[in-house]
């Protein structure tokens, strides 16, 4: 009750920078109950706690953008309307990252391990598929591949569950993060040695070099997730308010495709930049 009281659609939609700051509260106050009441399972509880955090918020907004379809007439004019709540979910979502980051940094190596043993074991399933030098056109489709079936999760779970993209986003969140601290975690001994850094130094250059490796490309997919979250979402409600050969519901169904093609055109940009722009990035800043 406390928690899901604390903003509004509005409000978040007011105020999208302050969505940053939730989702380090939801992700730290999720880490220290996951922590000490299901400690041996605290890699997936903390996901769900922290998705329970977001879910009222996410079903408002569900509500709220279907209400923004039935009064615009333009499809541009949808589109802008719907920037907002995209912008503040955005920010949400660096802010879980921030925060479960942080936790994974600032605790000991032990409890880490612990926090966040599952998704440890995705990066490492992931990191064994990738083998050799593989051509960048056959990476990136790849990379769209599977992003692709991401962001089907999130239409539907967002269409069947209402708030469902947020597991999806919110366990993506937490992968980022482990991703990002044992990125941190494995350059700093080295990088500190080299350069001569002071330790604080050393840890705030690496952590930039790990958000920089990441979210270049992760902020576009992240955008489309949510795009496709709003979408499943806002169909969900239609399908529970109106009947499904009334005009108001062909409209929101119509303004939802608009949002996936969006979705995916905002998917293959990310592809694009993983493949081509990050790698280059992290070359030059090294």
């Amino acid at each position: 009750m406390v928690l899901e009281s604390l903003i509004t659609p509005k409000g978040a939609e007011r105020h999208p920078l302050t969505m940053f700051l939730f989702g380090m509260l939801y992700s730290s106050i999720a880490i220290f109950l996951g922590l000490w009441i299901f400690r041996d399972q605290a890699s997936l509880i903390v996901v769900f706690l922290t998705v329970f955090a977001c879910i009222p918020l996410m079903v408002r907004t569900m509500k709220f953008e279907e209400k923004k379809d039935l009064m615009l007439k333009k499809e541009a004019s949808m589109l802008l309307h719907h920037e907002k709540a995209m912008k503040f979910f955005i920010f949400l979502f660096l802010g879980i990252v921030f925060g479960y980051s942080l936790w994974f940094l600032l605790l000991p190596p032990t409890i880490v391990q612990s926090l966040f043993s599952v998704q440890l074991a995705t990066i490492n399933a992931i990191n064994n598929k990738v083998t050799g030098d593989a051509a960048s056109a056959s990476l990136l489709l790849g990379i769209i591949a599977n992003n692709l079936k991401v962001l089907l999760f999130c239409l539907f779970f967002s269409f069947f569950y209402g708030a469902g993209a947020i597991f999806i986003l919110t366990w993506n969140a937490s992968v980022i993060a482990a991703a990002i601290g044992s990125f941190v975690r494995n350059n700093i001994g080295e990088y500190a040695s080299q350069i001569g850094l002071i330790k604080v130094a050393g840890y705030m250059h690496i952590f930039s070099l790990g958000l920089l490796r990441y979210l270049t490309h992760g902020i576009f997919e992240i955008l489309a997730y949510f795009i496709a979250g709003i979408a499943g979402g806002i169909i969900s409600v239609a399908v529970l308010r109106h009947n499904l050969f009334d005009p108001d519901f062909n409209k929101v169904l119509k303004d939802a495709g608009w949002l996936v093609l969006l979705a995916l055109i905002v998917l293959f940009l990310a592809g694009l930049t993983e493949v081509y722009v990050t790698p280059g990035l992290i070359t030059t800043v090294l």
